[in-house]
């Protein structure tokens, strides 16, 4: 395997495993139920996530411009612009969890200060309600994950088929080229021989006129010697 292909390799797996950690976390933001240092926290990790999910992406961007063969260029910049669109879809989930989060701790802390203890068993019922909620958001999130990797195995099939498609065609065309090359060369010699055997008729067709006219000669001569 050449080094560029485990590079892009390890690009790939470094991408799936951010964008796995960055979904996560914006299940969190939207399950967070307080107090807003919390929030702020989960935030600044998503942040960071992001930042190293979108360097990963400019590097696999890059790697597959270096790519020597026009398919395997095409097929990673394409993986690029895939994840690139699912970097712009957890954007947005982050945003409207945290919206969301936020509205939600600002009602708890404005029912809490205008109705006090009577608040606090409203919020009890709501952290049991928001738990059972939880584990149902919890099952489908690795519901998701799983389908998410399955669709990412059967992509990096795919991209091996086209790969070995490719090479199987460049294999091919060499050998076309080989047979033609063959039969160029096949053709030379022939064109060769037939301009010697032309030649050699032209002198044989010369010996054999210049004997004709000396025949002649000899035969006239001999009857002019004759007659006088």
């Amino acid at each position: 395997m050449a080094s560029s292909d485990v590079h892009v390799r390890v690009c790939e797996q470094e991408i799936i495993k951010y964008d796995l950690e960055i979904k996560a976390l914006v299940q969190d933001v939207n399950e967070c139920t307080g107090p807003h240092v919390k929030l702020t926290e989960l935030n600044a990790k998503v942040k960071a996530k992001f930042n190293n999910l979108r360097l990963r992406i400019q590097d696999l961007d890059q790697m597959g411009r270096e790519q020597d063969k026009e398919s395997v260029k095409l097929a990673l910049l394409s993986e690029v612009e895939r994840h690139r669109k699912q970097m712009l879809s957890n954007q947005t989930a982050w945003r409207k969890a945290n919206l969301a989060s936020k509205l939600s701790l600002d009602n708890l802390e404005k029912e809490s200060l205008l109705y006090g203890g009577d608040s606090e068993l409203r919020q009890r019922k709501v952290t049991k309600e928001g738990l059972a909620q939880t584990s149902s958001d919890i099952t489908e999130s690795l519901m998701s994950i799983s389908r998410m990797m399955s669709q990412q195995v059967t992509q990096s099939e795919e991209t091996m088929t086209t790969l070995a498609t490719s090479s199987q065609a460049v294999v091919e065309t060499n050998d076309e080229f080989k047979a033609m090359t063959g039969t160029i060369q096949l053709g030379r010699k022939l064109i060769t021989k037939y301009n010697r055997r032309e030649l050699t008729d032209k002198l044989l067709i010369f010996l054999a006129l210049a004997l004709f006219l000396a025949t002649v000669f000899y035969i006239l001569k001999k009857r002019f010697f004759f007659f006088l």
